[in-house]
């Protein structure tokens, strides 16, 4: 769980999720508030960056932690400002271990229009999906969805070089580069005024687009 000045909710995330799964990594990026202390109180293990390094690296540095830990075979991604819902970790879970798939990726468009959802965000989602060769490829509706679900294969090799909010598009490239196989899972995202506040949709689109477009012209 990447986290970022997340004091107001981030006792209520963790709480929410250790009431199924013991074991929640929350990688603080950097905060200027007490989030890494609340953490630590809500029963998290917390790694700290000493500064705001982004989202990406902060889902590496989580990875990274997570994987060294005895008997970590199951990961999952999930967004430290209340989107993401437990109910939809159980059942991508579940889906994984049917063992035909390495990652199961939500989406918030594979059963039609998504309710909810803000139509600004909605537009800039579609267009991402449109503007990405790699998620037409894997046929993902909704590729730079958070959260995620995947097996110690995928966490194994994961190696996100892109810092900012550009690696979601990284991370499906990844998926393609690496053969891993990928399904999708409906999944309901949670928009409140607090989530909204914490970013701009239309900027973290371009972000999106951009970055995946200059990791085509980086060495790995």
């Amino acid at each position: 769980m990447p986290a970022f000045n997340e004091a107001s909710v981030i006792a209520d995330v963790i709480g929410n999720l250790r009431a199924t799964f013991p074991n929640v990594v929350v990688v603080d990026d950097g905060s200027h508030d007490d989030t890494p202390a609340l953490a630590r109180q809500a029963g998290a293990h917390v790694v700290t960056h000493p500064v705001n390094l982004g989202q990406g690296a902060a889902i590496q540095t989580g990875v990274e932690y997570a994987r060294k830990r005895p008997g970590a075979q199951v990961f999952a991604t999930f967004d430290a400002d209340g989107q993401h819902q437990v109910r939809d970790v159980v059942a991508m879970i579940e889906r994984l271990g049917h063992g035909d798939v390495d990652i199961v990726v939500g989406t918030r468009f594979a059963a039609g229009p998504p309710t909810g959802v803000p139509i600004l965000k909605r537009i800039v989602l579609k267009t991402v999906a449109a503007l990405s060769p790699t998620s037409r490829k894997l046929k993902l509706t909704d590729a730079h969805n958070g959260l995620r679900v995947f097996n110690r294969t995928v966490a194994g090799d994961l190696d996100i070089t892109v810092n900012g909010m550009g690696h979601a598009s990284e991370f499906i490239a990844l998926i393609l580069e690496n053969g891993w196989r990928v399904a999708e899972q409906p999944v309901e995202i949670l928009y409140t005024d607090y989530s909204m506040s914490k970013g701009q949709p239309l900027l973290n689109g371009i972000n999106i687009v951009f970055d995946g477009f200059l990791r085509k012209r980086l060495p790995r």
